[in-house]
């Protein structure tokens, strides 16, 4: 019967088409005998259409005229089996995707057909069907414009009361497999894009207005999991934690990015329903109790988890009444929220079956703030601080993964541009050129205020203004969330506010258990408050300051003659110059997940005997970042411009007679290979393979900061010159004769580099190819052992003293500060400077 349809006939033509359609007119019903033919032409009518919408009109002209989409329904009605589903909605799809023609597109959605194929009971138990029904939604909604949008909704008195592409898809909005959640959210936003007012009206009525507190829904049981994933992760931290929490955090950043996309749409309604959900259902009730000081709640998210994610949705959910409305919520107590989200019934909230049951909070708990903290001073209990204060306790007494959350989450609501000036200037942390702006523009203005204030040491923003913005925000939690502020004092200045907040990060400078990556982070908070100006610190904080420079010095003069004494001019260089860049960088160094994934700090523990290299470069490296910071804080404070390289003297030339000139060795130092004057060496034997003793001779020279430790063979024909064999470190070699065998000298070879000095490098990788050597050394006699020995100790001390000359300036502030003009900075001083430091 169906012979006839493998006739050979060109492929691409009207006839073909005709052909196809005569065909598919005459089946009265889909069987497992004829499925193949619906199939093949199904898909060949799909395939023609595309073609002719590019080279000939009068293809679809017969497809309208033949209804063909009306015999695609009737097809579907009649069909027995799932594969002819699968091939008519991948066929609808086809066509949908690739007609250009405007005309053709309003055709295809007339008369009703799309909106029964979407509306239609497929049986989507079978995955693969499901998977080409949201295709050809998605298809569908892809073409979705003004005009073509009327065609799929019903309307009655001129307001929509159906939209079966819109209602149908988001019935697979929290679907477990993730492509189907991605293309109804692609859906979703194509509907809200096209700005048709009635449309609009009807996704923001009930019950479909639902969809939205369901997304809030949704994304807070992520958020839960998300805080599973990081409390397992810190209890029994596995190989594989790192890539599922990324993975976690992923999906948290692409729902707040939907959001974003939702509110880009410009529908105020929707932007309305998203803020009020967002608060009514995680933040108040989830997320900001979680801030408080020693919160122990087993159904709530944990700290960590809440500051990053206050962090994300300030900085991806762009709506101004949601970024101010969290900014005030900081100026109230936690137990203002936590009290009214328990008094609320079960079902007051759509969707709130996410957030947990909680606990009372222990009435006893306690904070340890730091004693020279103005919070401190203020003898706040728990229940007493305000959320932006137990902000302020985490940074002057949280470890460092509280530290740098907070820090986080400040320099967020900073960043943050839908947050009203007034209420940064209340958080206090309203950056200085921004009040001198607003300042001098009301002065400007003839306004009699801003003048007093611009040219007043005790310069603030206006209270009148920051009270009626920071009062009318926390109205509208009162009167819609019912959040009670009573405890909150809003007659206290700015000025205090930012008093704290300065009060907060001197104190954290002075902290020696935080990471220096984190206090990094708290230079740059520091540096966008205060850009130009060294006015706001006070004597307590320039003393608090320069104590803890003075105590971070001395650990640096204590590396002087450590282990890796001779890059110690190099790490400090380039450490200035990655500090200098990351305090004044524009935004922060550290994305906000990071907070969920600290990277390791080292202890700033004292040189014990036996101390591997690896720990003492790694303590060296963390010792020069903070002491860099510090300095240049402490330049910084006393408004001084930071120079381009850290103020160090220049080297000195090589002493005539130093063991170095006399070995002829050149300012590249002793290579294998080359050839150098062995009058000051001292002959030896040693073993680098068991039973294969070799004759060198043992030479220690130094030049500069730089030194090393020689063994050549000699020169059968030249005497007196020897060939260098091998050549290490002499920083870190820590000579010592062994107590029985007195011509024995054992020694330490450390590597030559230091894979730390860039954060980006795994230290875990770098571990194994940074293992110590160890030398022994036999002499001929006793007296050659200790000559040796004492080589050793001699040019080290001489590297140590060019070391600790060079570096005078940094080690003594006054000094430091002076040679800022005794050294103006220029970039071929820089340049030349540098050279020498890492030569020598």
């Amino acid at each position: 019967m169906w012979f006839p349809f493998w006739r050979s006939r060109d492929r691409f033509s009207l006839e073909e088409l005709r052909y196809l359609t005569d065909q598919l007119q005459k089946v009265q019903i889909v069987n497992q005998v004829n499925k193949d033919f619906v199939i093949e032409a199904l898909r060949s009518i799909a395939e023609l259409l595309t073609y002719g919408d590019q080279h000939d009109s009068a293809f679809f002209e017969f497809f309208m005229e033949k209804q063909v989409m009306g015999e695609f329904v009737r097809i579907l009605k009649v069909s027995r089996t799932v594969t002819v589903s699968l091939q008519l909605l991948q066929t609808m799809s086809i066509m949908i995707q690739n007609l250009k023609n405007e005309h053709a597109i309003y055709y295809m959605f007339s008369n009703e057909h799309i909106n029964y194929l979407i509306t239609y009971s497929f049986d989507f138990r079978n995955e693969e069907l499901l998977s080409y029904y949201i295709s050809f939604l998605r298809a569908t909604s892809g073409k979705l414009n003004k005009n073509t949008i009327s065609l799929l909704v019903k309307t009655q008195n001129e307001e929509v009361v159906s939209f079966p592409l819109y209602t149908e898809a988001i019935r697979f909005a929290f679907h477990e497999e993730n492509m189907v959640r991605t293309a109804v959210r692609a859906l979703t936003l194509n509907v809200y894009h096209v700005g048709d007012e009635s449309v609009n009206r009807y996704i923001t009525s009930a019950p479909h207005a639902d969809y939205f507190s369901n997304l809030i829904s949704f994304f807070g049981k992520q958020c839960n999991g998300l805080n599973k994933l990081v409390s397992q992760s810190l209890k029994n931290p596995s190989p594989d934690s790192t890539s599922i929490i990324l993975a976690a955090v992923d999906e948290i950043e692409d729902n707040l990015y939907y959001f974003s996309d939702i509110i880009s749409a410009g529908i105020p309604d929707v932007g309305k329903l998203i803020t009020d959900h967002m608060l009514q259902l995680l933040i108040l009730p989830l997320l900001l109790p979680s801030l408080r000081i020693n919160a122990v709640d087993e159904n709530g998210i944990g700290a960590v988890t809440c500051l990053y994610l206050l962090c994300c949705i300030l900085r991806i959910v762009k709506i101004k009444d949601l970024s101010n409305m969290i900014a005030a919520a900081l100026f109230c107590s936690p137990e203002a929220y936590i009290q009214n989200f328990e008094t609320k019934q079960n079902g007051y909230m759509p969707g709130h079956d996410f957030v947990g049951e909680r606990q009372q909070q222990d009435n006893n708990c306690q904070t340890e703030v730091d004693t020279e903290d103005a919070i401190k001073k203020n003898n706040f209990s728990c229940s007493d601080l305000t959320l932006r204060e137990a902000l302020l306790s985490y940074i002057t007494s949280g470890d460092d993964v509280h530290v740098l959350g907070s820090l986080s989450v400040l320099a967020t609501l900073l960043q943050t541009k839908e947050l009203d000036e007034s209420m940064l200037d209340a958080l206090g942390i309203l950056p200085q050129r921004k009040q001198h702006k607003k300042l001098l523009l009301e002065a400007l203005v003839g306004e009699v205020s801003g003048e007093e204030q611009l040219f007043s040491s005790e310069s603030n923003m206006l209270r009148d203004g920051i009270d009626s913005e920071l009062d009318g925000y926390l109205l509208k939690m009162k009167e819609q969330y019912g959040v009670l502020h009573s405890s909150l004092n809003l007659g206290t200045s700015p000025r205090v506010n930012r008093q704290q907040v300065l009060d907060a990060l001197v104190s954290l400078f002075c902290r020696s258990n935080i990471s220096a990556e984190t206090l990094w982070d708290g230079g740059w908070l520091l540096r966008q408050l205060l850009p130009y100006s060294e006015a706001e610190f006070n004597s307590h904080h320039l003393k608090l300051l320069k104590d803890s420079y003075k105590n971070c010095t001395s650990g640096l003069l204590k590396e002087i003659r450590g282990a890796w004494s001779d890059l110690i001019m190099t790490v400090i260089c380039n450490e200035w110059k990655k500090c200098k860049r990351v305090i004044e960088a524009s935004s922060p160094q550290k994305e906000p997940k990071c907070i969920l994934m600290p990277s390791q700090k080292s202890s700033f523990e004292d040189n014990i005997p036996g101390e591997s290299s690896f720990s003492a470069g790694e303590r060296l490296c963390e010792l020069v970042k903070v002491f860099v910071l510090l300095l240049q804080l402490q330049i910084f404070s006393l408004g001084r411009a930071l120079p381009d390289q850290p103020p160090i003297y220049p080297p000195f030339d090589v002493p005539e007679n130093s063991r170095a000139r006399n070995a002829g060795v050149d300012i590249s130092g002793p290579k294998p290979g080359t050839e150098l004057k062995i009058v000051d060496a001292v002959p030896c034997r040693i073993a680098f393979e068991k039973g294969r003793e070799r004759h060198f001779f043992f030479l220690a020279i130094s030049m500069g900061t730089s030194g090393w430790v020689v063994l050549a063979e000699e020169t059968p024909l030249k005497q007196q010159f020897g060939i260098v064999r091998v050549a290490a470190p002499l920083a870190g070699s820590n000579p010592r004769i062994d107590e029985k065998h007195t011509r024995w000298l054992h020694m330490r070879i450390r590597p030559s580099i230091l894979p730390f000095m860039d954060p980006a490098t795994s230290v875990k990788v770098k571990t194994k190819a940074l293992l110590d050597g160890r030398w022994t050394l036999a002499f001929r006699d006793e007296e050659s052992c200790k000559s040796a020995c004492s080589m050793i100790l001699d040019e080290l001390n001489r590297q140590s003293n060019e070391l600790e000359r060079r570096l005078r300036p940094l080690i003594d502030l006054e000094r430091a500060l002076d040679s800022l003009d005794i050294f103006p900075v220029s970039s071929e001083a820089s340049s030349s400077s540098i050279k020498a430091s890492n030569s020598w």
